[in-house]
């Protein structure tokens, strides 16, 4: 068995040709799916990075793992403690350990843990080759690598390997040399200028002011492809070409690995599954050039599956919905594999391979790092539960209709309440399964609410206030200022009555 894993950061499935784009920004990854298999309802149960491939290599939500946050309380496993063996479960149960039991020699080429200091997602691979670039190298940097590891080791038998391209991710930095691919090409029809201006006068990290966090961030005046303000239709333009020149450029070098596949007579032995880790909000909820919440845009992620000879019929589509961890577990029993049983993903390989109806009845999404979220996503519906609203302003339920407004422009919340009351009966009943299942006991998204906030949004309270004054949005001000949140040492900035309680 042969696989190869092409991870590309960032990567919104709605943003490719095959799940029906009009900009040409996949033709490589558009050929894949005409030969394999694509899913459109799968979400990483966790977001942004660090829990998402926490996720992903340890098969448990972050409720369980205990890694929501990228930075302070809640970023790492929960330690097993007088549990721990002389092997940890980390190594004995990561998402390879059931492909190093099966005799697969595992690889990875990223600089994912290096630049998240999330070296446990190395555990279980027999080699991990990092660039030392932090996740600022290109695709052909990485390409490069990966075609000198499959001339050496592509003709042995029961290899896997993972590589992890980053240009999707801002800040926008494709080589210049590769031009303007969608120079005047049309812009999405949601987006219209009256939206826009009503986002300039909205709060928060990766608003329209201030597309570089909290404010103006000079290092990012290198990156001629990446705007700081979203202050005209101009700059607007700017983020979808930069956003999709990044996602054209990334195909054009998974082409160049699948022509390393073909020189080498590997094509027809080799399977090939192209996802994500996060998608990224160009817009939606008000939020431009990040991944900052429990939403369709930055939870959801392609997934399309190449595997010849697997039985698997070409171009077919699986629209179930899946957490990402639930396609591995599939993964893993395809190939012959044993899914360990402390894995919260489950394999639904009997289902894909009669091409019968597949997929959960809903899923819990999680976020920790910007914003502290979770969202209930089933049948047509999202609805997001804020605990933390990172100073965007939002109110502690959203309701969307993600089938009738994917953009998520119109909050059902109000007109909607028995779909909100079932949402939130299912995040409960999740919420108390999972603890039990887990050896700390513990809510880790409330360890983040108690220990200062979301790593992303310890911002330094009163200057911000003093900044969203100077521009224009006072109003926004004096609503943070009343509330009284938490400042990045932990303590109140203002009046109120600190975090809220974590309760569906």
């Amino acid at each position: 068995m042969r696989l190869i894993y092409v991870d590309i950061d960032t990567l919104r499935p709605d943003h490719l040709g095959c799940y029906g784009y009009p900009r040409p920004t996949s033709p490589v990854i558009d050929s894949l799916a005409a030969r394999g298999v694509r899913f459109t309802g799968v979400h990483a149960s966790d977001t942004p990075c660090l829990p998402s491939r926490t996720a992903l290599s340890t098969g448990q939500f972050g409720i369980r793992s205990g890694a929501v946050n990228h930075g302070g309380p809640a970023t790492d496993p929960v330690p097993e403690g007088a549990r721990r063996g002389f092997r940890t479960q980390a190594a004995t149960h990561s998402w390879m350990a059931p492909l190093r039991d099966l005799g697969m020699w595992t690889t990875s080429i990223s600089t994912f843990a290096e630049r998240h200091s999330a070296y446990h997602f190395d555990a279980g691979f027999n080699e991990c080759l990092n660039l030392g670039t932090r996740g600022l190298e290109t695709a052909d940097q990485v390409v490069a690598v990966a075609q000198d590891w499959l001339a050496r080791n592509g003709g042995d038998d029961d290899w896997f390997l993972h590589v992890h391209l980053w240009d999707p991710h801002t800040p926008y930095r494709t080589p210049a040399s590769f031009g303007d691919p969608f120079d005047g090409q049309p812009l999405p029809t949601w987006l219209t200028e009256d939206v826009r201006a009503a986002h300039w006068l909205l709060p928060g990290p990766h608003s329209a002011q201030e597309l570089a966090g909290f404010g103006p961030r000079e290092v990012w005046d290198r990156w001629p492809r990446q705007p700081l303000q979203a202050a005209s239709m101009d700059d607007v333009r700017r983020i979808y070409d930069g956003y999709d020149t990044g996602v054209r450029y990334a195909d054009d070098q998974v082409g160049r690995l699948l022509g390393t596949l073909d020189d080498l007579g590997l094509t027809e032995e080799t399977a090939v599954l192209v996802s994500s880790d996060h998608g990224e909000n160009l817009g939606e909820l008000g939020i431009y050039c990040d991944h900052q919440t429990a939403d369709e845009v930055t939870t959801r992620l392609p997934a399309v599956l190449a595997w010849p000879g697997s039985g698997l019929v070409p171009g077919s589509v699986d629209s179930g919905l899946h957490y990402q961890f639930d396609l591995w577990a599939t993964l893993v029993d395809l190939i012959g594999g044993e899914v360990p049983q402390r894995w919260d993903g489950r394999s639904f390989a009997g289902a894909l391979r009669t091409a019968g109806p597949t997929g959960r009845d809903d899923l819990v999404l999680s976020h920790g790092a910007w914003t502290a979220q979770r969202s209930v996503r089933f049948d047509r519906w999202l609805c997001i539960r804020t605990y933390h609203d990172a100073y965007h302003g939002f109110p502690d339920v959203l309701l969307f209709d993600v089938e009738a407004d994917p953009f998520e422009q119109h909050d059902r919340a109000a007109d909607r309440p028995e779909v909100v009351e079932h949402a939130l009966a299912v995040l409960a009943d999740w919420s108390s399964d999972a603890l039990a299942r887990s050896h700390h006991g513990t809510d880790p998204l409330w360890s983040v609410l108690t220990g200062g906030g979301p790593w992303h949004s310890r911002v330094d309270v009163p200057w911000y206030l003093d900044r969203l004054r100077a521009t224009g949005r006072g109003d926004w001000a004096d609503r943070f200022a009343e509330r009284g949140w938490p400042g990045p040492d932990g303590s109140r900035y203002a009046s109120g009555d600190g975090p809220p309680v974590l309760e569906a």
